[in-house]
């Protein structure tokens, strides 16, 4: 469907330009049951690359999985790792073909609440060592709080932005502080609002 109005540009390309620029990381880790963690990572720069300079880019597959705790997990297959393991791999695989942005839509959904507070912190780490742009979708009022520099606060359908929250406060962040409970009380009126 295209758009009804307005345009969208990625760092000044029409979308269709820019999306080897851009990775996704969904709220399932989508891989592929029959290839371990490392040919996951690997699968995502043979779509985008083709195979040449596979050796190289197995390299940086390797490195993007230490990068996000799992080095020494490569030869794992998805059945083997837990449920934050396997988007810590998704979350490899979207660094692995050196995007610009990466979308998260709702990564951490279907995680328990040790693991999301987990995944959270992890995220955090990795954003600080990357500098990508990370455009991050959550329902979660704390999540945003603690890993936004804005917040984005969209209404019912058909969407519209009824919020941007711009947060200066330095990473890392904790729930706690008296800025962020006030910042939290302000968004969770406004999230009732607009239910």
């Amino acid at each position: 469907m295209s758009a009804s109005s307005g345009i969208v540009h990625v760092e000044g390309l029409a979308p269709a330009q820019a999306w080897s620029r851009i990775a996704y990381v969904f709220q399932s880790a989508r891989l592929v049951p029959w290839r371990t963690a490392l040919d996951n990572v690997l699968l995502a720069t043979d779509l985008r690359f083709g195979r040449k300079d596979r050796a190289a880019r197995r390299e940086r597959a390797h490195e993007m999985l230490t990068l996000v705790g799992l080095g020494s997990d490569g030869h794992k297959f998805p059945r083997m790792l837990s449920g934050g393991e396997r988007q810590r791999v998704a979350i490899a695989r979207a660094l692995s073909v050196e995007p610009d942005i990466i979308l998260m839509d709702e990564p951490f959904a279907s995680l328990d609440p040790n693991t999301r507070v987990r995944m959270r912190l992890e995220t955090a780490r990795i954003w600080e060592a990357t500098k990508k742009t990370v455009v991050f979708v959550t329902h979660d009022v704390d999540e945003a709080l603690l890993l936004a520099d804005r917040i984005v606060m969209f209404s019912k359908k058909p969407a519209q932005v009824q919020k941007i929250l711009t947060l200066r406060e330095p990473h890392p962040r904790t729930i706690d502080d008296p800025v962020m409970l006030a910042h939290r009380a302000g968004l969770i009126a406004m999230y009732k609002s607009v239910e």
